[in-house]
């Protein structure tokens, strides 16, 4: 039976984690030319892998104190900002809110990734 999803509580302590830096060298054979996510995805999940169910909430990506991005979750935890392409170059902090603007959650995403999770 799956687990039901729940929304995320304010300020648990945990850190987001990179899923993927590059692509591996074993599984560039040749048809996989590049990333396989085109634009930077970022998933909140909770600590055994569930997505939260993040309905009205947003992100902010933060680059030297100036919000580059804006952009909406999903009710399944997921959010894209189609105007990061990936593998990044640069690094970013996130900042996730609810729907009345509270700040919930705010990770440092590095250099060189395609997705991230925020855990907790």
């Amino acid at each position: 039976m799956a687990s039901a999803r729940v929304k995320p509580k304010l300020y648990i302590p945990s850190s987001g984690k990179v899923i993927r830096t590059t692509v591996p060298k074993t599984m560039n054979d040749g048809s996989t030319s590049g990333p396989i996510f085109s634009r930077l995805t970022v998933v909140w999940v909770a600590q055994n892998g569930v997505p939260f169910n993040t309905t009205g909430f947003f992100a902010q990506l933060i680059r030297n104190n100036q919000v580059v991005s804006t952009a909406a979750f999903d009710r399944f935890g997921v959010v894209r900002f189609n105007n990061i392409p990936t593998l990044t170059n640069v690094s970013f902090t996130i900042r996730t809110f609810n729907s009345f603007g509270i700040l919930f959650r705010t990770r440092f995403i590095p250099a060189g990734v395609e997705t991230f999770a925020i855990i907790g």
